[in-house]
Order: structure tokens, then sequence, then C-alpha cells
């Protein structure tokens, strides 16, 4: 155990004290932007800008680009999602109901991913994080052979490949979430499965611990939203 908090903490020596307070802010209203979309509260949005917009200029200065372009996407995202779950229509203030996705947003969301992967692919490559000589075939090789080996350089070495796909399935579960589709819950369950570890290994404890945070509320939060939606059906067979 002290070796692991020693480890956590270790890569902190080297970083500002501004730096610090600003990460664990970040991390702070991540959680509570969660918490609040679990409880279904609009609250999710605002708290959410806060937290994705520190991100955003943390990010810059660790030159993490993949989730840079996650928390700006984030903070746009949050801005349509606020008005879609409190939108005026005909005068009168209503809401999005919770419900299941259809097979058009099934095909949508993962258009999402798609894109979303190949654009950071193209990033990382063109920044030079991401090995341009890999094709598709040897990048997945490559990415496997270094996470299995569980070696933390080799790990290292692995993160632009995991960034790839948690930025698709957290771009996906965004959107998800913004059109309260509760299939959103279970994206961002895998995307927090895998954050964790990359966190730990980017040296970055504090979201590392919120990404932990997070997939405690996102599994609550699925059987909460999932109660609601078996709610609604015996409403409608009642009614």
């Amino acid at each position: 155990m002290n070796d692991l908090i020693r480890f956590l903490l270790e890569p902190y020596e080297t970083y500002s004290t501004i730096n610090i307070t600003l990460e664990v802010l970040a991390a702070f209203f991540g959680v509570v932007s969660v918490f609040f979309a679990r409880k279904e509260n609009i609250l999710v949005f605002p708290t959410g800008i806060i937290s994705t917009a520190i991100y955003v200029y943390l990010l810059s200065q660790w030159t993490l680009y993949g989730d840079l372009i996650i928390n700006v996407y984030y903070t746009l995202m949050s801005i349509y999602g606020w008005y879609m779950w409190h939108k005026v229509i005909d005068d009168k203030q209503t809401h999005i109901s919770i419900s299941r996705t259809n097979f058009v947003d099934k095909l949508k969301a993962l258009g999402i991913f798609l894109f979303t992967s190949v654009f950071v692919i193209v990033v990382y490559r063109y920044y030079d994080v991401m090995p341009n000589h890999l094709g598709f075939s040897d990048s997945v090789s490559f990415a496997w052979n270094h996470i299995i080996s569980g070696n933390i350089q080799d790990l290292r070495l692995a993160t632009p490949f995991l960034d790839t796909f948690t930025t698709g399935i957290f771009f996906a579960a965004m959107w998800l979430m913004a059109n309260k589709k509760i299939e959103n819950w279970t994206l961002w369950i895998v995307g927090d499965v895998v954050s964790i570890p990359l966190y730990i290994v980017k040296g970055y404890g504090f979201t590392a611990i919120q990404y932990a945070i997070f997939l405690a509320i996102a599994i609550l939060a699925y059987f909460s939203w999932r109660k609601a939606i078996d709610d609604q059906k015996k409403d409608i067979r009642y009614a």
C-alpha cells in the first residue's frame, strides 16, 4: 500500500502548487457533476463545465492532446446537454425523459466513436505521439503486447493507443448522456475501467482517483436510470 501511495504521489514532486490545486478542484467538480447526472439533476452540466474547463488548461500544460480534445468536447456537449435537459417548447419548460437507444441512436454513437478514434490517431501521429510506421494490425499488436507486459514503461508506450479508445468511448457516452440514453452509463463504465490504470501510469493520481469514483457512481447510476425507465413503463401501463 505504501508503495502504491508513493507511486501515485511521486510525480507531484515536480508539479507546481497551482497545478496540483487545479487538478484537485477539477477532479472534485467532475465527481460532483457525475453525482448530479445520477440524480438526473441539470446541475450536472454547469459543474461539469467547471471541471472540463480546468482540465483543458491543465492538459494543455501537460501536452496530453487526446485528453484535451475530450474535455473541449465535454464542454461543448455540456452546453448542448444543458439545453436538451431543460429547453422551452411552446412557452412551456420541459425536459426529455430517460430512454433506451434505438437502432439509429446506436449507429450515431458508433459513428461518433469511429470518427473520434480516427481523428485522435491523426492528431497523435501528426505530433509523433503514436508511431507513424505502424499499420492498423501492427498498432493493435504493439499496444496489446505492451499492455500485457505489466511493465510500467511498456504501459506508458501503450497510452496513446488506450487514449484513442477512451476518447472514442467518452465522446459517444457524452452524446448519449446529453440525450438521456441509459446506455451512456455502460460506455462510461467501460471507459472508467480503462482510465483508472491509464492515469496512474501517466502520473496523475488525483485524476485516477476521480475515475475510480466515477466508476462507482456510474454503476449506481445505471441501475438508478434503469429503475426510472421501469417506473415510466408502469405509469404508462396504469395510465
